[in-house]
């Protein structure tokens, strides 16, 4: 796929450069091409500055990696200027810089091919001989849409399409950078949507409840409010509501430091126009603090500079979690008003339900309802689709089992001496399964065509059931952390889970899994692995066994057993190195000191 640099969304940076284009690459190659891309159309993305300008060059100004370096998704890689911004380009595809066609300083025209990545490093050389590679296509442009478009987000590496939970503006709302619009319901969670740009709410193109592709417009934005009439009757015609295929969707904007991030080479992420009043200003830019996403200086600090350490959302702006913006709106309740208990102030469900007087409920009750019988298909959530996808995927895998049973009466002990510190079952297990790892690195690896891929990090995900599906969020650095430290990020791991509320490095950067049935009484399972790892554990109930016990009365004696079965990828895995991550395994469950060290 092709790494396409996203447009200059207008004059005051609050966009995010990001972009990925899946297809386009030359088919003859094995690398990946990165290539320039156009604006996304549009005459309502600029500003009071001046008109948007032509864009169908941008200048390298800086390259980010190296031939030869290690790219992962979401790692910055060029520093592009656009007509209207410099911009950090991040990458969506994981892969090694190959070749850089376009050097720093140099132009190039949109679809012109910039750099080419290769899917491993043994692959960069058969890149590098394959001379430079085709050109991407340009993203079209949607011809007689007026305004700026909000497109759906690709808010995971699997998402194609999203479905639209609801909308957080309406049409003639004003809207500013940062402002959450939309709630999405992806393959994995629903999260809140951001807006990269200023305006209004011109028209809304895809309602709540609809789907739509990932890089589709959702909603026009127009520049002024005078405009809102203009820009929906242009979003109205056949030719504003198709998405251009390559457009590349921008992830969703998170909370971050305000001072201007400096990329390496001392780059200093600011809009054009921020540049130019700084300029003007005699203000060095680097000396003021970005209040746009991403830390982004942009025009408002250069007209008020300010000292202040903490991101804040824009005026008028209140972080809310769908659930808590659902309860408030059916209440009438202003989601302003409610002071936030959750994370950097942000308002709960809970939140809500104390400014309407509900009490937690004492006690669960059981409500006996009219028996539903389910008839006919139904259709699946984004969550479902992606895990049937992700199981078919996995049947061209070749794999094997092997089964352990393991004595628990220690391991149980430690849990009921640790308890009262917050010390949970999943904590202990990952532990024993990150330090099992840390032993025998292969299991922790992937395949990938011809080489064996090790992971430097040990990252334990654990599969938590959901209503209608199932995700597995992810303890990073498992074996580095401690008991304690694993046990409060799994109990918030799972709280978010549960909300439908985990971001994407909270679920997908799993190098190892676990999946434990041993709560609903099961003795033994299955797992069946997942696409990108090398093994998973399968964790069964522990029972109380009639064991030998020399020396006990009748020689023997009642310990609890659990059967452990673990699932490989014999492409990298053989029978022998799965026996001894069990018996390594075996041996720091039943001698649980260790766990606490």
């Amino acid at each position: 796929g092709a790494l396409l640099l996203p447009p200059a969304d207008n004059e005051s940076g609050d966009g995010v450069a990001v972009g990925v284009e899946r297809d386009g690459a030359d088919p003859g190659r094995s690398g990946r091409v990165a290539a320039m891309r156009g604006a996304h159309g549009g005459d309502g993305g600029h500003n009071d500055a001046g008109a948007l300008v032509d864009d169908d060059v941008g200048r390298v100004v800086s390259w980010l990696k190296n031939v030869g370096d290690k790219v992962e998704a979401g790692d910055p890689i060029i520093v592009v200027e656009s007509d209207k911004a410099d911009m950090e380009v991040e990458s969506y595809e994981d892969g090694y810089l190959a070749q850089v066609v376009i050097g720093e300083g140099e132009d190039a025209a949109v679809g012109a091919t910039i750099g080419v990545l290769a899917p491993t490093a043994e692959d960069i050389a058969a890149v590098q001989a394959g001379g430079p590679a085709a050109a991407a296509p340009a993203a079209p442009t949607p011809e007689g849409t007026a305004g700026t478009p909000v497109t759906m987000p690709a808010l995971s590496s699997t998402m194609t399409s999203g479905r639209v939970v609801s909308w957080l503006k309406s049409v003639g709302d004003k809207v500013e950078a940062g402002d959450p619009v939309m709630v999405v319901e992806s393959d994995k969670a629903d999260m809140e949507v951001e807006a990269y740009d200023e305006g209004y709410v011109a028209a809304i193109l895809v309602e709540e409840g609809s789907e739509a592709d990932v890089g589709a417009p959702v909603a026009l934005l127009a520049e002024t409010e005078a405009d809102i009439a203009a820009v929906a009757a242009a979003g109205a015609a056949p030719a504003a509501a198709p998405a251009a295929a390559a457009a590349a969707a921008a992830p969703p904007v998170t909370a971050a430091p305000p001072a201007a991030p400096a990329a390496p080479g001392g780059h200093v992420a600011a809009s054009g126009y921020a540049r130019s009043l700084a300029s003007k200003s005699g203000v060095d830019v680097s000396s003021l603090s970005g209040s746009g996403p991403g830390g982004r200086v942009v025009a408002r600090d250069v007209a008020a500079p300010t000292t202040t350490t903490t991101w804040t959302p824009s005026p008028g702006a209140t972080t809310a979690t769908p659930s808590a913006r659902a309860l408030a709106k059916s209440k009438g309740i202003d989601i302003a008003t409610v002071k936030g208990s959750g994370n950097f102030g942000r308002v709960v469900k809970a939140d809500v339900e104390a400014v309407l007087g509900v009490a937690p409920p004492a006690q669960r009750k059981t409500v006996v309802v009219a028996e539903e019988r389910l008839s006919g298909p139904v259709e699946m959530t984004g969550m479902q689709k992606a895990i049937a996808k992700n199981m078919e995927a996995t049947l061209s895998v070749p794999v094997f089992r092997v089964s352990k049973t393991i004595e628990t009466d220690a391991f149980d002990a430690t849990y009921q001496k640790l308890k009262p510190d917050g010390v949970t079952v999943s904590a202990l297990l990952a532990k024993a399964v990150a330090l099992a790892l840390k032993k025998h690195p292969l299991l922790n690896a992937k395949y990938e065509p011809g080489a064996i891929v090790y992971n430097e990090h040990i990252n334990v995900a654990q599969a938590v059931a959901l209503d209608g599906g199932l995700v597995t969020p992810t303890l990073r650095d498992a074996d580095a952390m401690s008991l304690a430290d694993l046990s409060a990020s799994w109990k918030d791991l799972v709280s978010k889970a549960k909300s439908k509320s985990l971001t994407p490095d909270e679920y997908s950067t799993g190098t190892f899994t676990i999946s434990n049935l041993g709560m609903f009484d099961v003795a033994q399972f299955d797992a069946i692995l997942p696409p990108g790892q090398g093994a998973i554990l399968a964790v069964g109930s522990a029972k109380p066994t009639v064991v030998a016990m020399p020396g006990a009365a009748l020689g023997v004696g009642i310990k609890k057993i659990m059967t452990v079965t673990i699932t490989c990828d014999h492409r990298i895995v053989s029978g022998a190195d799965a026996a001894r991550f069990l018996d390594e395994l075996k041996t720091l469950i039943e001698n649980p000191a260790v766990l606490k060290k």
